[in-house]
């Protein structure tokens, strides 16, 4: 039987995964909410507005109507994470209880504090929830270039099925059941991301920037710890892999943005030049919050968010992380 898999989100991500579904031999349904996108890319075959010069196959059809969710075995999830649940409010009612929900945006809701599985369990009830992150640029996966990522699931026979859905050669999903270490390492690699563009911006080295993802990995393993995750997840492609990739990509949106920072433009003149979402920004002053609620110091990421969202002077900001006390490496609370 033909496989049927419904990707929600048209972005450049959603366009990509749209594609390796296509690849993966099934039948793609790719919903937008701009009806002229969609037209557009069914009349020519490319979503020029976010992937332009990427051809679609045949076998990829865009919409706006949600008519055929009940038919897919899939749905990858592929808005932005401060839009999951208004997207997913909207779609409850299509929504079968057998339906896998995948989600692949990455990070905490600002109002909530929620991790994306949380949004959905909220939504849409007690559904099969997977989350699909790792080092992936959404252009290089389009072209059919080799990549590995992390498919969690905590039912391992679903988790299993969904890796075989989707998975080809060229692009590689393993297994994992940490659901919860997986969202959190792909919600806090966003915002390393752009302190470490900050590093690049300023012109600080690469030694700086080797320390920051090194220090950036022990907080992201603090903050998964404290919300259910496990240590080695952070080791893996959702964390080390992904996070590497953020920080130091050219084609990182986080990254770009903060060596604009660093460079010393101003928050909102970056983001009101861009179309696709910068999801570090909003994810650092959700991160802020739950840091505090669980007791886990972050220093890196509450640093970003002081300067990207409450306008901190850069250059003090970065002095008060250098001027921390010295502690031992291993320590758990720094």
């Amino acid at each position: 039987m033909k496989k049927r898999i419904t990707v929600i989100g048209g972005g450049a991500w959603g366009t990509a995964l749209a594609i390796q579904a296509v690849r993966a031999g099934a039948d793609v349904e790719l919903i937008l909410r701009n009806p002229d996108l969609a037209e557009q890319i069914n009349a020519n075959g490319e979503n020029d507005l976010y992937l332009p010069g990427v051809s679609l196959p045949g076998a990829l059809r865009a919409t706006t109507a949600y008519d055929g969710l009940r038919d897919a075995d899939a749905v990858l999830l592929v808005t932005p994470a401060q839009h999951l649940r208004e997207t997913l409010t909207k779609l409850a009612a299509h929504w079968t209880d057998n339906l896998p929900a995948v989600i692949c945006c990455k990070g905490i809701e600002k109002e909530t504090g929620a991790l994306m599985a949380q949004v959905v369990t909220e939504t849409l009830g007690n559904v099969p929830v997977a989350v699909l992150s790792g080092p992936t640029f959404a252009k290089e996966v389009a072209t059919g270039l080799p990549a590995a990522i992390t498919l969690a699931c905590e039912d391992r026979g679903l988790g299993k099925r969904l890796v075989e859905l989707i998975g080809t050669p060229e692009f590689r999903p393993y297994f994992s059941t940490d659901v919860a270490g997986v969202e959190v390492a792909g919600a806090i690699k966003n915002v390393l991301a752009i302190a470490s563009g900050v590093v690049a911006g300023l012109e600080l080295g690469d030694n700086a920037r080797a320390a920051l993802i090194t220090r950036g990995i022990a907080e992201m393993s603090r903050l998964a710890v404290a919300m259910g995750g496990r240590v080695e997840t952070m080791l893996g492609l959702a964390g080390l892999g992904d996070l590497t990739l953020t920080c130091t990509g050219t084609l990182s949106r986080n990254y770009t943005f903060g060596v604009a920072l660093g460079q010393g433009r101003k928050s909102a003149d970056i983001l009101g030049e861009r179309r696709s979402v910068t999801e570090g920004v909003y994810t650092a002053a959700s991160i802020t919050a739950v840091a505090m609620k669980y007791q886990v110091e972050m220093p890196i990421c509450t640093a970003v968010d002081q300067v990207a969202n409450h306008g901190r002077d850069l250059r003090s900001t970065i002095n008060g992380l250098l001027q921390r006390p010295f502690r031992d490496e291993l320590e758990t609370a720094q």
